[in-house]
């Protein structure tokens, strides 16, 4: 072999090494050493995740998440964010952002998402006297029509892209939003059907409006960071034996009956 060569072939290693040092680690193997699983969640979506009065969180992807985090050998740490702060709060501050979080094209420039661990969809909850009033985007896209949504979130854009005639109202407190609709001050929700099965039990006096058919289809995921195929591949790892054993139903279970 030439010198020449020898040279170059010298560079391409060195170049190569230098380059695999300057790779940041998978956030996989920094959880691992510190034990630390920290967790952005918003806290306000029943029963996905809400935060008690004491400060601890508790819902369906609590639940699942601290039994991901367990399964890492890991904590998991909680959070407190809102959803119009979650991708900037998520990016700066977690591991992994969990609460009843809808896959979007949005999201996805800034982050990865797992696997979708739910297919849920966006349905109305109005008064039970209304359900007949209320069963398409037509129906509720009428002048005189209140429509109550939290801030910063997918059913706030669901309900700003497809309402224009309708009046669009924004309560900051996700937790007791639906009151609103039982107080006369607004007449629909737009969210997640599963929520509205779950407030349809928690609230007499409202119904989910046709959650089996959904005004628009959806997927909820995780939270990951972009560019961490190691971390992603292991959580969606992590989802697909936690169904195909039956822990997932196990867990979600106790919050969807």
């Amino acid at each position: 072999m030439s010198v020449r060569y020898l040279l170059v072939a010298l560079s391409l290693i060195t170049a190569s090494s230098a380059l695999a040092q300057e790779a940041p680690a998978s956030r996989l193997d920094t959880v691992q050493k510190t034990g630390k699983l920290r967790v952005c969640t918003p806290g306000d979506y029943k029963p996905f995740s809400l935060q008690r009065p004491d400060g601890g969180f508790e819902g369906l992807d609590v639940d699942l998440i601290q039994a991901a985090a367990k399964a890492l050998g890991a904590e998991a740490e909680f959070v407190k964010s809102a959803w119009p702060t979650l991708m900037k709060d998520f990016v700066d501050k977690c591991d992994v952002a969990v609460g009843g979080i809808s896959v979007t094209l949005d999201r996805q420039k800034s982050a990865f998402f797992s696997s979708a661990y739910m297919v849920n969809g966006k349905a109305p909850i109005t008064k039970c006297e209304n359900v007949a009033k209320f069963q398409s985007v037509v129906d509720i896209d009428k002048p005189g029509v209140t429509v109550i949504e939290n801030p910063g979130g997918s059913n706030e854009r669901f309900a700003r892209a497809n309402f224009k005639q309708a009046k669009i109202v924004i309560f900051n407190d996700n937790t007791t939003i639906f009151d609103e609709i039982l107080k006369g001050n607004a007449d629909v929700m737009i969210s997640e059907s599963v929520e509205t099965i779950v407030q349809q039990k928690a609230r007499p006096g409202l119904c989910a409006v046709n959650p089996d058919k959904p005004l628009q289809y959806g997927e909820m995921a995780w939270l990951l960071p972009r560019g961490d195929a190691e971390f992603k591949a292991w959580m969606d790892q992590w989802l697909h034996l936690a169904k195909a054993t039956g822990d997932y139903d196990r867990i979600t279970g106790r919050w969807l009956r």
